[in-house]
């Protein structure tokens, strides 16, 4: 992995810090993009990095940038818990825009570069909701279905030119994004806080308990790895047996 760069989107906390930290410690150059470009400076100076802050939901910015990266990891997103009846058009909009517009836009930005190098990994973090729907999520299940297509497309679009794209789906994993979530829900549902992990978030698992960010991250180290040269257009859960019903 020595010699690779890699760009990780929302890479300042839960996912994204723990990708770009197991991606340095294999000796790749790792850009942290994040809109809180402070926190993108911290980590990137504790990596050996690079930092860039960027406001992805700026997409007029993005259109026509050019990336030259050999690993991209598109894992920034935001979620809102609402019934379709109550869901702002602004809120499912931000959240298309930041999670399928700015991924189209950078994965198609690092292609040329890609392509001339001949080598490529793009690994984009969706969700077991890119492969399942819960209530109250109209956005984000969108999003996550669409970026699914979207990451088979460049698969097959990129597979002859030593190019993969793949997505990462876990469950709930133990990150602000999720814990933020739980008073959301709780009021979605009616129920107390301190029973949204048992009886809304984990019902469906058969390992009772929130992903780790640092397993996710292991699993986007080896899709982004040489030996994941045959693994492309694949749905990879761990999500505890969820999508296993």
């Amino acid at each position: 992995m020595r010699a690779r760069t890699a760009l990780v989107t929302g890479g300042v906390g839960g996912i994204g810090a723990a990708c770009a930290r197991v991606l340095a410690r294999q000796g790749v150059r790792v850009t942290v993009a994040d809109v809180d470009e402070v926190a993108a400076k911290t980590l990137a100076h504790e990596i050996g990095g690079e930092a860039w802050g960027v406001d992805l939901l700026d997409t007029d910015g993005l259109d026509g940038l050019r990336l030259d990266v050999d690993i991209l990891v598109n894992n920034a997103g935001i979620q809102v818990v609402r019934p379709v009846e109550d869901f702002a058009l602004a809120d499912f909009r931000r959240i298309q825009t930041l999670m399928v517009e700015a991924p189209f836009l950078l994965v198609k930005a690092a292609l040329p570069g890609m392509y001339e190098r001949g080598f490529g990994r793009i690994v984009n973090i969706s969700s077991v909701h890119g492969l399942r729907a819960s209530a109250f999520k109209a956005g984000y299940v969108t999003a996550k279905h669409g970026l699914e297509g979207f990451s088979k497309v460049v698969a097959l679009e990129g597979g002859p030119r030593g190019v993969t794209s793949n997505c990462v789906n876990p469950g709930y994993v133990r990150t602000p994004l999720v814990e933020k979530q739980i008073s959301e829900q709780a009021r979605a549902h009616d129920i107390p806080e301190d029973r949204v992990l048992s009886d809304v978030l984990l019902t469906d698992q058969a390992v009772t308990r929130l992903v780790e960010p640092e397993e996710v991250a292991s699993l986007v180290s080896w899709l982004a790895s040489d030996e994941s040269g045959m693994v492309t257009g694949a749905s990879y859960t761990m999500d505890g047996g969820w999508s296993a019903h």
